[in-house]
């Protein structure tokens, strides 16, 4: 377990300040890095569904909603907002896997063997942190600096992290695979660790468009 972690650990020093290069630095570069992303995806989701060719279509559909999403938020809501639903949902994951791992207790649902109600509290308390001293420390104008509708904000971001997770191990698990891919040293596939991401930024952008 231990060199599990190390090998998490590592990868992730080497990838996020990657990720956030692309990011920082938008148009080209950005569709650059989005559509590496949605090729690696695309492929671990089509192994996931294998025959299931409905599935497979519809949730590569999904895909470019989501990623289509993402160039949207970042072009025109900008960096810092787009930066921020991004630490939302890896908070949501270090948070969940570090009370799990240190707390354990009851499992939460049998589609995701390792997810424990320890986890969830977790995962909430870790992305509130994160997310709250982000937004002080850039000093940045979100809501209307209405702490009440941060606060169940960062909360709602984080549960639709924490389902887009369920929801692909779900899948995973109807196809019996541990994780999407191995591309990723201990962390399995891209999809292992963007499924959050998928589901928080089209539902993000969606809400932008209905509140417009």
């Amino acid at each position: 377990m231990e060199k599990e972690l190390q090998k998490r650990i590592l990868s992730s020093i080497i990838l996020i300040p990657i990720a956030i290069l692309f990011i920082s630095q938008g148009s080209i570069y950005f569709i650059f890095f989005l559509s590496l992303l949605f090729f690696v995806t695309s492929y671990e989701w089509i192994k996931i569904c294998k025959k299931k060719y409905l599935i497979n279509f519809l949730g590569n559909i999904f895909l470019i909603l989501s990623f289509f999403s993402a160039y949207y938020l970042r072009e025109n809501i900008g960096f810092l907002f787009f930066l921020f639903l991004i630490l939302i949902c890896i908070s949501t994951d270090i948070g969940g896997y570090v009370f799990g791992k240190i707390f354990k207790g009851p499992k939460l649902i049998k589609i995701s063997p390792n997810k424990t109600y320890s986890g969830v509290i977790g995962s909430f308390l870790f992305s509130l942190i994160v997310g709250l001293y982000f937004l002080e420390y850039m000093n940045i104008d979100f809501l209307g600096n209405d702490f009440k509708k941060i606060f169940f904000s960062i909360l709602l971001i984080s549960l639709i992290s924490q389902l887009g997770d369920l929801i692909i191990s779900y899948f995973k698990r109807k196809a019996k695979l541990k994780n999407t891919g191995n591309i990723l040293p201990g962390h399995g596939g891209l999809l292992d660790r963007i499924d959050g991401m998928i589901f928080v930024i089209p539902t993000v952008f969606i809400l932008i468009l209905l509140v417009k």
